[in-house]
Protein backbone atom coordinates (compact mmCIF):
# COMPACT_ATOMS: atom_id res chain seq x y z
CA UNK A 1 0.00 0.00 0.00
CA UNK A 2 1.83 3.14 -1.23
CA UNK A 3 -0.95 5.68 -0.58
CA UNK A 4 -0.17 8.07 2.30
CA UNK A 5 -3.48 9.19 3.82
CA UNK A 6 -4.13 12.56 5.43
CA UNK A 7 -6.83 11.27 7.80
CA UNK A 8 -5.89 9.61 11.08
CA UNK A 9 -8.41 6.79 10.60
CA UNK A 10 -7.03 5.63 7.24
CA UNK A 11 -3.48 6.02 8.50
CA UNK A 12 -4.29 3.61 11.35
CA UNK A 13 -6.05 1.21 8.96
CA UNK A 14 -3.04 1.04 6.64
CA UNK A 15 -0.28 1.02 9.29
CA UNK A 16 -1.94 -1.76 11.29
CA UNK A 17 -2.85 -3.89 8.25
CA UNK A 18 -6.66 -3.54 8.35
CA UNK A 19 -7.12 -2.37 4.76
CA UNK A 20 -7.72 -4.89 1.96
CA UNK A 21 -9.73 -2.79 -0.54
CA UNK A 22 -11.50 0.54 -0.76
CA UNK A 23 -13.88 1.77 -3.46
CA UNK A 24 -12.31 5.27 -3.62
CA UNK A 25 -9.48 5.72 -1.14
CA UNK A 26 -8.58 9.32 -1.96
CA UNK A 27 -12.13 10.71 -1.90
CA UNK A 28 -12.90 8.83 1.32
CA UNK A 29 -9.68 10.24 2.80
CA UNK A 30 -10.82 13.77 1.85
CA UNK A 31 -14.20 13.12 3.45
CA UNK A 32 -12.56 11.88 6.67
CA UNK A 33 -10.41 15.01 6.92
CA UNK A 34 -13.19 17.55 6.23
CA UNK A 35 -15.82 16.30 8.69
CA UNK A 36 -17.21 13.53 10.83
CA UNK A 37 -17.94 10.35 8.89
CA UNK A 38 -20.60 7.83 9.94
CA UNK A 39 -19.75 4.22 9.06
CA UNK A 40 -21.38 0.87 9.72
CA UNK A 41 -20.73 -2.85 9.86
CA UNK A 42 -23.60 -5.35 9.83
CA UNK A 43 -23.82 -8.49 11.97
CA UNK A 44 -26.42 -11.17 11.34
CA UNK A 45 -27.72 -12.82 14.51
CA UNK A 46 -26.87 -16.43 13.63
CA UNK A 47 -25.49 -17.34 17.10
CA UNK A 48 -25.85 -16.16 20.71
CA UNK A 49 -22.30 -14.83 20.75
CA UNK A 50 -19.84 -13.34 18.31
CA UNK A 51 -16.50 -15.17 18.00
CA UNK A 52 -12.86 -14.18 17.57
CA UNK A 53 -13.33 -14.03 13.79
CA UNK A 54 -15.50 -10.92 14.32
CA UNK A 55 -12.92 -9.07 16.43
CA UNK A 56 -11.00 -7.57 13.50
CA UNK A 57 -14.02 -5.61 12.29
CA UNK A 58 -15.06 -4.63 15.82
CA UNK A 59 -11.56 -3.11 16.22
CA UNK A 60 -12.13 -1.18 12.97
CA UNK A 61 -15.28 0.37 14.47
CA UNK A 62 -13.35 1.14 17.68
CA UNK A 63 -10.55 2.89 15.78
CA UNK A 64 -13.16 4.82 13.75
CA UNK A 65 -14.64 6.15 17.00
CA UNK A 66 -11.23 6.83 18.57
CA UNK A 67 -10.26 8.96 15.55
CA UNK A 68 -13.34 11.17 15.88
CA UNK A 69 -15.98 9.52 13.69
CA UNK A 70 -19.28 7.76 14.39
CA UNK A 71 -19.67 3.95 14.22
CA UNK A 72 -22.95 2.12 13.73
CA UNK A 73 -23.31 -1.54 14.63
CA UNK A 74 -26.21 -2.84 12.61
CA UNK A 75 -27.85 -5.95 14.04
CA UNK A 76 -29.42 -8.08 11.33
CA UNK A 77 -32.80 -8.72 12.91
CA UNK A 78 -34.28 -8.61 9.40
CA UNK A 79 -31.55 -10.07 7.19
CA UNK A 80 -30.99 -13.03 9.56
CA UNK A 81 -34.45 -14.23 8.50
CA UNK A 82 -33.05 -14.64 4.97
CA UNK A 83 -29.42 -15.71 5.53
CA UNK A 84 -26.30 -14.49 3.73
CA UNK A 85 -25.35 -17.00 1.00
CA UNK A 86 -21.88 -15.48 0.46
CA UNK A 87 -19.29 -18.24 -0.07
CA UNK A 88 -21.48 -20.84 1.66
CA UNK A 89 -22.01 -24.28 0.19
CA UNK A 90 -25.52 -24.67 1.64
CA UNK A 91 -28.45 -22.66 2.94
CA UNK A 92 -28.32 -21.44 6.55
CA UNK A 93 -30.93 -22.96 8.88
CA UNK A 94 -33.80 -20.50 9.33
CA UNK A 95 -34.20 -19.08 12.85
CA UNK A 96 -37.47 -17.92 14.36
CA UNK A 97 -38.08 -14.44 15.79
CA UNK A 98 -37.47 -15.52 19.39
CA UNK A 99 -34.10 -17.13 18.56
CA UNK A 100 -33.00 -14.05 16.60
CA UNK A 101 -33.97 -11.73 19.47
CA UNK A 102 -32.10 -13.93 21.98
CA UNK A 103 -29.01 -13.98 19.75
CA UNK A 104 -29.05 -10.18 19.38
CA UNK A 105 -29.26 -9.77 23.17
CA UNK A 106 -26.21 -12.02 23.55
CA UNK A 107 -24.18 -10.28 20.82
CA UNK A 108 -24.84 -6.77 22.12
CA UNK A 109 -22.86 -7.41 25.32
CA UNK A 110 -19.59 -7.38 23.36
CA UNK A 111 -20.15 -4.13 21.47
CA UNK A 112 -20.74 -2.26 24.72
CA UNK A 113 -17.19 -3.24 25.76
CA UNK A 114 -15.52 -1.88 22.63
CA UNK A 115 -17.66 1.16 21.75
CA UNK A 116 -19.02 4.07 23.78
CA UNK A 117 -22.79 4.38 23.35
CA UNK A 118 -23.32 6.81 26.23
CA UNK A 119 -23.93 9.90 24.03
CA UNK A 120 -25.68 8.09 21.18
CA UNK A 121 -28.15 10.09 19.12
CA UNK A 122 -28.65 11.79 15.78
CA UNK A 123 -25.56 13.97 16.28
CA UNK A 124 -23.98 12.01 19.11
CA UNK A 125 -21.89 8.91 19.55
CA UNK A 126 -22.02 5.31 18.41
CA UNK A 127 -25.35 3.80 17.43
CA UNK A 128 -26.63 0.26 17.71
CA UNK A 129 -29.49 -0.35 15.28
CA UNK A 130 -31.56 -3.28 14.03
CA UNK A 131 -32.45 -3.55 10.33
CA UNK A 132 -35.75 -5.23 11.23
CA UNK A 133 -36.84 -1.64 11.94
CA UNK A 134 -37.15 -0.95 8.20
CA UNK A 135 -37.08 -4.42 6.61
CA UNK A 136 -39.95 -6.02 8.56
CA UNK A 137 -42.47 -3.45 7.35
CA UNK A 138 -41.63 -3.56 3.64
CA UNK A 139 -44.52 -4.02 1.24
CA UNK A 140 -43.24 -6.57 -1.24
CA UNK A 141 -44.71 -5.24 -4.48
CA UNK A 142 -43.73 -1.65 -3.68
CA UNK A 143 -40.24 -2.79 -2.70
CA UNK A 144 -39.80 -4.67 -5.98
CA UNK A 145 -40.97 -1.62 -7.98
CA UNK A 146 -38.91 0.96 -6.06
CA UNK A 147 -35.75 -1.02 -5.25
CA UNK A 148 -35.73 -4.31 -7.20
CA UNK A 149 -35.74 -2.59 -10.60
CA UNK A 150 -32.25 -1.21 -9.91
CA UNK A 151 -30.71 -4.71 -9.77
CA UNK A 152 -29.55 -6.66 -12.80
CA UNK A 153 -29.90 -10.42 -12.34
CA UNK A 154 -27.05 -10.87 -14.84
CA UNK A 155 -24.77 -8.81 -12.60
CA UNK A 156 -25.94 -10.52 -9.40
CA UNK A 157 -25.09 -13.89 -10.95
CA UNK A 158 -21.59 -12.65 -11.78
CA UNK A 159 -20.60 -12.02 -8.13
CA UNK A 160 -18.05 -14.57 -6.93
CA UNK A 161 -20.08 -15.37 -3.79
CA UNK A 162 -23.03 -16.49 -5.94
CA UNK A 163 -21.02 -17.87 -8.86
CA UNK A 164 -19.01 -20.25 -6.66
CA UNK A 165 -22.24 -21.84 -5.37
CA UNK A 166 -23.72 -22.21 -8.85
CA UNK A 167 -20.46 -23.51 -10.36
CA UNK A 168 -20.55 -26.37 -7.84
CA UNK A 169 -24.17 -27.00 -8.87
CA UNK A 170 -25.31 -26.39 -5.28
CA UNK A 171 -28.81 -24.99 -4.87
CA UNK A 172 -29.23 -21.26 -4.23
CA UNK A 173 -32.76 -20.56 -2.99
CA UNK A 174 -34.76 -17.55 -4.18
CA UNK A 175 -34.92 -16.44 -0.52
CA UNK A 176 -31.09 -16.30 -0.28
CA UNK A 177 -30.86 -14.59 -3.67
CA UNK A 178 -32.74 -11.64 -2.13
CA UNK A 179 -30.10 -11.18 0.58
CA UNK A 180 -27.83 -8.88 -1.42
CA UNK A 181 -30.80 -6.63 -2.30
CA UNK A 182 -31.76 -6.33 1.36
CA UNK A 183 -28.18 -5.57 2.46
CA UNK A 184 -27.90 -2.93 -0.28
CA UNK A 185 -31.17 -1.43 0.98
CA UNK A 186 -29.70 -1.28 4.51
CA UNK A 187 -26.95 1.05 3.25
CA UNK A 188 -29.53 3.25 1.48
CA UNK A 189 -31.69 3.47 4.63
CA UNK A 190 -28.73 4.20 6.91
CA UNK A 191 -27.66 6.98 4.56
CA UNK A 192 -31.18 8.46 4.51
CA UNK A 193 -31.72 8.20 8.26
CA UNK A 194 -28.27 8.81 9.74
CA UNK A 195 -26.08 10.26 6.98
CA UNK A 196 -24.01 7.05 6.89
CA UNK A 197 -21.54 7.18 3.99
CA UNK A 198 -19.17 4.24 4.65
CA UNK A 199 -19.79 0.51 4.96
CA UNK A 200 -16.99 -1.72 6.23
CA UNK A 201 -16.68 -5.50 6.41
CA UNK A 202 -14.55 -8.50 5.55
CA UNK A 203 -13.38 -8.86 1.95
CA UNK A 204 -16.02 -11.57 1.42
CA UNK A 205 -18.61 -8.75 1.71
CA UNK A 206 -17.20 -6.72 -1.21
CA UNK A 207 -20.03 -7.60 -3.61
CA UNK A 208 -22.74 -6.80 -1.05
CA UNK A 209 -21.07 -3.47 -0.20
CA UNK A 210 -20.72 -2.43 -3.86
CA UNK A 211 -24.41 -3.22 -4.41
CA UNK A 212 -25.38 -0.76 -1.66
CA UNK A 213 -23.16 1.95 -3.14
CA UNK A 214 -24.66 1.44 -6.62
CA UNK A 215 -28.24 1.38 -5.32
CA UNK A 216 -27.86 4.61 -3.35
CA UNK A 217 -26.25 6.38 -6.30
CA UNK A 218 -29.14 5.30 -8.57
CA UNK A 219 -31.91 6.19 -6.09
CA UNK A 220 -30.61 9.41 -4.53
CA UNK A 221 -27.40 10.34 -6.38
CA UNK A 222 -25.38 10.19 -3.13
CA UNK A 223 -21.75 9.06 -3.19
CA UNK A 224 -20.99 6.30 -0.68
CA UNK A 225 -17.82 4.34 0.13
CA UNK A 226 -16.83 0.77 0.91
CA UNK A 227 -13.78 -0.46 2.81
CA UNK A 228 -12.89 -4.10 3.45
CA UNK A 229 -10.47 -5.90 5.75
CA UNK A 230 -8.44 -8.98 4.78
CA UNK A 231 -9.86 -12.43 5.49
CA UNK A 232 -7.55 -13.77 8.17
CA UNK A 233 -5.82 -17.07 8.53
CA UNK A 234 -3.22 -18.00 11.11
CA UNK A 235 0.40 -18.65 10.08
CA UNK A 236 -0.33 -22.38 9.75
CA UNK A 237 -3.25 -21.74 7.39
CA UNK A 238 -6.18 -22.17 9.79
CA UNK A 239 -9.17 -19.82 9.70
CA UNK A 240 -8.88 -17.17 12.42
CA UNK A 241 -11.14 -17.79 15.38
CA UNK A 242 -11.17 -21.56 15.15
CA UNK A 243 -9.25 -23.83 17.50
CA UNK A 244 -8.98 -27.59 17.46
CA UNK A 245 -11.84 -27.60 19.97
CA UNK A 246 -14.24 -25.25 18.14
CA UNK A 247 -15.13 -21.54 17.91
CA UNK A 248 -13.55 -19.06 20.33
CA UNK A 249 -16.65 -17.24 21.62
CA UNK A 250 -16.52 -13.67 22.96
CA UNK A 251 -19.31 -14.00 25.56
CA UNK A 252 -17.98 -15.09 28.95
CA UNK A 253 -20.90 -17.47 29.55
CA UNK A 254 -19.87 -19.44 26.44
CA UNK A 255 -16.09 -19.28 26.93
CA UNK A 256 -14.47 -18.26 30.21
CA UNK A 257 -12.06 -15.28 30.26
CA UNK A 258 -9.28 -17.72 31.25
CA UNK A 259 -9.89 -19.90 28.18
CA UNK A 260 -10.07 -16.77 26.01
CA UNK A 261 -6.75 -15.59 27.48
CA UNK A 262 -5.20 -18.99 26.80
CA UNK A 263 -6.26 -18.84 23.13
CA UNK A 264 -4.11 -15.72 22.67
CA UNK A 265 -1.28 -17.07 24.85
CA UNK A 266 -1.09 -20.03 22.44
CA UNK A 267 -0.68 -17.80 19.36
CA UNK A 268 1.90 -19.07 16.87
CA UNK A 269 5.22 -17.18 17.07
CA UNK A 270 4.84 -15.93 13.49
CA UNK A 271 1.45 -14.32 14.25
CA UNK A 272 2.36 -12.35 17.40
CA UNK A 273 3.38 -9.04 15.79
CA UNK A 274 0.47 -9.07 13.35
CA UNK A 275 -2.11 -9.89 16.03
CA UNK A 276 -0.77 -7.18 18.35
CA UNK A 277 -1.44 -4.63 15.56
CA UNK A 278 -4.93 -5.97 14.87
CA UNK A 279 -6.28 -6.71 18.31
CA UNK A 280 -4.55 -4.28 20.71
CA UNK A 281 -3.94 -0.55 20.85
CA UNK A 282 -0.21 -0.79 21.54
CA UNK A 283 1.88 1.50 19.26
CA UNK A 284 2.86 -0.06 15.93
CA UNK A 285 6.59 0.17 16.74
CA UNK A 286 6.05 -1.74 19.97
CA UNK A 287 4.00 -4.39 18.14
CA UNK A 288 6.86 -4.84 15.66
CA UNK A 289 9.45 -5.03 18.46
CA UNK A 290 7.47 -7.66 20.39
CA UNK A 291 6.72 -9.63 17.25
CA UNK A 292 10.42 -9.85 16.39
CA UNK A 293 11.37 -11.50 19.70
CA UNK A 294 12.47 -15.11 19.67
CA UNK A 295 13.05 -18.02 22.02
CA UNK A 296 11.59 -17.69 25.50
CA UNK A 297 11.13 -13.92 25.01
CA UNK A 298 8.37 -14.43 22.44
CA UNK A 299 6.37 -16.15 25.20
CA UNK A 300 6.39 -12.92 27.20
CA UNK A 301 5.15 -11.11 24.08
CA UNK A 302 2.31 -13.65 23.86
CA UNK A 303 1.38 -12.92 27.49
CA UNK A 304 1.26 -9.18 26.65
CA UNK A 305 -0.98 -9.99 23.66
CA UNK A 306 -3.28 -12.16 25.81
CA UNK A 307 -3.48 -9.52 28.56
CA UNK A 308 -4.21 -6.64 26.15
CA UNK A 309 -6.94 -8.46 24.20
CA UNK A 310 -8.57 -9.92 27.33
CA UNK A 311 -8.54 -6.49 29.00
CA UNK A 312 -10.41 -4.94 26.07
CA UNK A 313 -13.10 -7.63 26.10
CA UNK A 314 -13.42 -8.74 29.73
CA UNK A 315 -11.66 -5.97 31.69
CA UNK A 316 -8.27 -5.69 33.44
CA UNK A 317 -9.28 -7.79 36.47
CA UNK A 318 -10.17 -10.76 34.26
CA UNK A 319 -6.86 -10.45 32.40
CA UNK A 320 -4.83 -10.33 35.63
CA UNK A 321 -6.73 -13.30 37.06
CA UNK A 322 -6.20 -15.34 33.87
CA UNK A 323 -2.45 -14.66 33.85
CA UNK A 324 -2.17 -15.50 37.55
CA UNK A 325 -4.06 -18.77 37.04
CA UNK A 326 -1.91 -19.68 34.04
CA UNK A 327 1.33 -19.01 35.92
CA UNK A 328 0.11 -21.08 38.88
CA UNK A 329 -0.90 -24.01 36.67
CA UNK A 330 2.19 -23.97 34.50
CA UNK A 331 4.90 -22.83 36.90
CA UNK A 332 3.85 -23.95 40.37
CA UNK A 333 1.83 -26.96 39.26
CA UNK A 334 4.79 -28.49 37.47
CA UNK A 335 3.16 -28.28 34.06
CA UNK A 336 5.92 -28.16 31.46
CA UNK A 337 9.00 -30.33 31.58
CA UNK A 338 7.46 -32.52 34.31
CA UNK A 339 4.18 -32.98 32.46
CA UNK A 340 3.38 -36.60 31.51
CA UNK A 341 4.34 -36.90 27.85
CA UNK A 342 3.08 -39.25 25.15
CA UNK A 343 5.65 -39.70 22.37
CA UNK A 344 4.08 -40.83 19.12
CA UNK A 345 6.11 -42.46 16.36
CA UNK A 346 5.15 -41.90 12.69
CA UNK A 347 3.90 -45.51 12.73
CA UNK A 348 1.60 -44.74 15.70
CA UNK A 349 0.27 -41.72 13.86
CA UNK A 350 -0.29 -43.16 10.39
CA UNK A 351 -2.63 -40.89 8.42
CA UNK A 352 -3.98 -39.43 11.64
CA UNK A 353 -5.06 -40.33 15.16
CA UNK A 354 -8.32 -39.55 16.95
CA UNK A 355 -8.29 -37.28 19.96
CA UNK A 356 -10.22 -39.99 21.85
CA UNK A 357 -7.31 -42.40 21.32
CA UNK A 358 -4.87 -39.75 22.56
CA UNK A 359 -6.80 -39.31 25.82
CA UNK A 360 -6.64 -43.07 26.37
CA UNK A 361 -2.96 -43.50 25.33
CA UNK A 362 -1.89 -40.54 27.53
CA UNK A 363 -3.66 -42.00 30.58
CA UNK A 364 -6.17 -39.17 30.92
CA UNK A 365 -9.04 -41.60 30.25
CA UNK A 366 -9.30 -45.34 30.94
CA UNK A 367 -11.32 -46.10 27.82
CA UNK A 368 -12.65 -44.57 24.65
CA UNK A 369 -16.10 -44.46 26.24
CA UNK A 370 -14.75 -42.47 29.21
CA UNK A 371 -12.89 -40.08 26.88
CA UNK A 372 -16.06 -39.44 24.85
CA UNK A 373 -18.05 -38.81 28.03
CA UNK A 374 -15.36 -36.35 29.23
CA UNK A 375 -15.65 -34.46 25.92
CA UNK A 376 -19.48 -34.51 25.98
CA UNK A 377 -19.49 -33.11 29.54
CA UNK A 378 -17.15 -30.23 28.56
CA UNK A 379 -14.36 -31.57 30.75
CA UNK A 380 -11.77 -31.95 27.99
CA UNK A 381 -9.38 -29.31 26.65
CA UNK A 382 -6.87 -29.25 23.83
CA UNK A 383 -4.19 -26.55 24.13
CA UNK A 384 -6.43 -25.03 26.84
CA UNK A 385 -9.35 -24.52 24.43
CA UNK A 386 -12.61 -26.43 25.00
CA UNK A 387 -12.74 -29.71 23.07
CA UNK A 388 -16.26 -30.36 21.78
CA UNK A 389 -15.67 -32.70 18.84
CA UNK A 390 -15.06 -36.32 19.86
CA UNK A 391 -14.44 -37.19 16.22
CA UNK A 392 -11.49 -34.81 15.85
CA UNK A 393 -8.49 -36.33 14.06
CA UNK A 394 -4.94 -34.97 14.44
CA UNK A 395 -2.34 -35.46 11.72
CA UNK A 396 1.41 -34.74 11.55
CA UNK A 397 0.79 -31.03 10.80
CA UNK A 398 -1.39 -30.65 13.90
CA UNK A 399 1.32 -32.31 16.00
CA UNK A 400 4.22 -30.33 14.52
CA UNK A 401 4.55 -28.73 17.95
CA UNK A 402 3.56 -30.46 21.22
CA UNK A 403 -0.18 -30.52 21.95
CA UNK A 404 -1.44 -30.22 25.52
CA UNK A 405 -4.44 -32.34 26.57
CA UNK A 406 -6.36 -31.62 29.78
CA UNK A 407 -8.97 -33.61 31.69
CA UNK A 408 -10.61 -31.22 34.14
CA UNK A 409 -8.50 -28.45 35.67
CA UNK A 410 -5.64 -30.45 37.18
CA UNK A 411 -4.82 -33.41 34.93
CA UNK A 412 -2.68 -32.63 31.89
CA UNK A 413 -0.49 -34.44 29.36
CA UNK A 414 1.64 -33.49 26.41
CA UNK A 415 1.53 -35.29 23.07
CA UNK A 416 4.72 -35.08 20.99
CA UNK A 417 5.61 -36.48 17.60
CA UNK A 418 8.95 -38.27 17.76
CA UNK A 419 11.70 -37.02 15.45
Amino acid sequence: MTYHPKSEFLRVMIERGFLADCTDLQTLDDSLTTGRVTAYIGYDATARSLHVGHLLNIMMLRWLQKTGHRPITLMGGGTTKVGDPSFRSDERPLLDEAQIAENIDGMQQVFARYLGYEDAGQDGGALMLNNAEWLDGLKYIEFLRDIGRHFSVNRMLSFESVKSRLDREQSLSFLEFNYMILQAYDFLELNRRYGCTLQMGGSDQWGNIVNGIDLTRRVSGTELFGLTSPLLTTADGRKMGKSAGGAIWLNSDMLSPYEFWQFWRNTLDADVGRFLKYYTELPVDECDRLGALAGSEINEAKIILANEVTTLLHGPEAARAAEATAREVFEKGGVGDDLPTLDLSPADLGDGISVVQLFVKSGLAKSGKEAKRLIAENGARIDDAPLTDAGLMLDAAALASPVKLSAGKKRHALVKLAE
